[in-house]
């Protein structure tokens, strides 16, 4: 072997060597962050597991325990008490729970307006306001479809005491609608739709409730306020590395649905799975200049509105108490 030839290895061993040891060192270097869901896994959390599978929470940093929930309602309990370092759910809830007091803020709001639908049967289609009158709809208390329907109806002109609203508890509302004991029920884009279509076979006809004016913050990053002060540059990071994600997940759906099933084995089928991340890219957007994820001050007032419509939240806090885009700037 000549000298040249042997120089050349040893500068490559020195380097791959060198390499590793950035890695390994990188990996050491990550900070945990303890994710929960408010839910079960779904194509909405699609892109998390991309992020995970290709390194992108890595190179930033940080690594996430993902992991799922059983309501927005424990998710936000056990952020308070330090057993998460964010909560991953729909931003309507947080902006309740901040009113009532809870020391927590949304860091970033993904969803300006939740995809949610009503759907009906084909024989019955409702799909404008109009169509609502004389028909009888799902609704559960704190469900987010038909908690504001109210404010549905008089921003479309409809007459709300011509609308059936039937009470019932959460689970029963689309088996009840699948036996046509009701006409209408809502469901989320992101995830209900495609595993019922999948399931019966029928294309439901839809009536989009965002295409009408019911703005309903969707997905949003919540932390706690001590959170924010303690681990906010870990935050940062994580949250530029959801962008890099999601940006990742719309160039490629069917990686993001592999990386999720990876996980989910007992999830539906591949292309429910596809359908409800496609559904769910399409539904992430921000304002034009800003970044994903980023909060516009008229969403948080416009949802305190909302609430306010349907049960006595007092004196609104301060807009500021609901959010923070700090950990969004570059």
């Amino acid at each position: 072997m000549s000298y040249a030839t042997s120089l050349v290895r040893s500068l490559t061993l020195a380097a791959t060597v060198a390499v590793g040891s950035i890695l390994v060192s990188q990996s050491a270097m990550a900070e945990d962050l303890n994710v929960r869901f408010s839910w079960k896994l779904k194509g909405e959390y699609g892109f998390f597991y991309l992020g995970e599978e290709k390194g992108v929470y890595r190179d930033a940093g940080v690594t996430p325990k993902l992991g799922e929930g059983a309501g927005s309602q424990a998710a936000l309990g056990s952020l308070v008490q330090g057993q998460e370092d964010v909560v991953v759910l729909p931003g309507i809830f947080a902006i309740s729970a901040i009113q009532k007091g809870m020391p927590v803020k949304i860091i970033a709001l993904y969803q300006p307006e939740a995809p949610v639908v009503l759907i009906s049967h084909p024989e019955k289609p409702v799909t404008s306001p109009k169509d609502l009158e004389g028909k009888s709809i799902a609704h559960s208390v704190g469900e987010t479809g038909t908690s504001y329907l109210g404010v549905f109806c008089e921003a479309n002109k409809i007459d709300c005491a011509k609308v059936n609203k039937v009470q019932m508890d959460s689970q029963s509302r689309v088996p009840q609608f699948l036996q046509k004991q009701v006409d209408v029920v809502s469901v989320y884009l992101t995830n209900d739709l495609p595993v019922l279509e999948d399931k019966t076979g029928v294309k439901y006809p839809v009536l989009d409730l965002t295409e009408y004016g019911l703005a309903v913050p969707g997905m949003a990053v919540v932390a706690s306020d001590d959170g924010i002060a303690k681990k906010g540059a870990a935050l940062k990071s994580f949250l530029a590395a959801n962008a890099k994600a999601i940006e990742m997940t719309r160039a490629d759906p069917a990686a993001a649905t592999t990386a999720l099933k990876a996980v989910w084995q007992a999830g539906p089928s591949d292309k429910v799975v596809q359908q409800q991340v496609e559904q769910t890219s399409a539904s992430i957007h921000s304002s034009a200049g800003t970044p994903v994820g980023w909060i516009d001050e008229k969403a948080i007032a416009e949802a305190l509105k909302l609430i306010g419509s349907v049960e006595d939240i007092g004196e609104a806090r301060p807009l500021s108490s609901f959010y923070t885009n700090d950990l969004l700037k570059q």
